[in-house]
Order: C-alpha cells, then structure tokens, then sequence
C-alpha cells in the first residue's frame, strides 16, 4: 500500500504512524531522500495490502457517533461508538487498520486494531455506559462483542474514514 505525504509530515512519524522501522521505510522506498519528503509523495508501505484491493471500508461520524461498515460500497452494518472528548479529539482523516491485538486489557476491552495514526484505535470497552458519549482520549470505542464481530470481519489494511 502506499502513503501520500500530508503536509508537516516527517518520514520519522510516518514510520511511527504505521508501527514500522524508519529502516524499514527507507528499504522500501529507495529512491526517496528521507530528510526531503514533500506534500503528495507515495511513500510505500510494507507489509499492508492495498485498501482498494479489499472489498471493506469503515466510515466513522464522529457527530453521530457512528462506525459504519462498507463492503463493495454497501451499507452492512452501524455500530454506536464513543469518541474524544475536549481536548483529545478523534483524529479526522483516512487511515487504514494496520494491526490487532486481542484482550489488551484494561480500558480497551477485548479487541485493540491500531489505526495508522500513532497512538490512535478501534477498541472495546471496560465500561460499556460509555458507548454513545465523547468520553475518550481520541480513540474510537465499540462494544466488546462489537468490536470483536467487526475484527473478525475486516482485514489489516482496511480503509478508515473519520468525519466530524
């Protein structure tokens, strides 16, 4: 898959971004100049299909807090959510599902798919009451047997739109 350079973007967050070695970056792309990316490039990343090739895509209103999923451009489900509260606000953009974790523990419920963006997610929940609310710290939130039931559905590399 590849990355398209956004503005004040460094290959260094790109990297942390998609949980991969700057290293392992730089291998990729070659003919790159690390310390001169620029808005619009391709960059190329390993190891994640191409989010065209893959029938799913999620879209997340943040204002509705709704997770919708998409396959071959029709409606399958709606899930509520929990977003950001003040001050830690869901990241609007597109991102792609990039990992998994089953059972992370504490406040993350039972399933973790780490979003491209460093330190953002999809998760489950240890308190369900808050599913509906802006209560998170930029992550989006699902129910438990949500979360899993979409995990279970989408592969890595999924695309993932946020929207107020």
């Amino acid at each position: 898959m590849y990355h398209t350079v956004l503005p004040g973007e460094t290959l260094l967050q790109i990297s942390r971004d998609y949980r991969l070695p700057i290293a392992l970056l730089i291998g990729a792309n070659p003919t790159i100049n690390p310390d001169l990316i620029y808005v619009g490039q391709r960059i190329d990343i390993p190891g994640l299909p191409d989010p065209s090739s893959i029938p799913y895509r999620i879209e997340v209103s943040i204002n509705n807090r709704r997770l919708s999923l998409y396959r071959n451009n029709v409606l399958q489900k709606t899930y509520p959510i929990a977003v950001g509260r003040m001050l830690y606000q869901t990241p609007i953009g597109n991102y792609v599902v990039i990992n998994r974790a089953p059972n992370p523990g504490g406040p993350f419920g039972t399933m973790w798919m780490s979003l491209s963006k460093e330190h953002y997610g999809i998760h489950g929940t240890n308190d369900p009451s808050s599913i509906g609310k802006a209560v998170s710290r930029g992550c989006i939130r699902m129910q438990n047997h949500d979360v899993e039931e979409l995990a279970g559905i989408i592969p890595n590399g999924t695309a993932v739109s946020i929207h107020a």
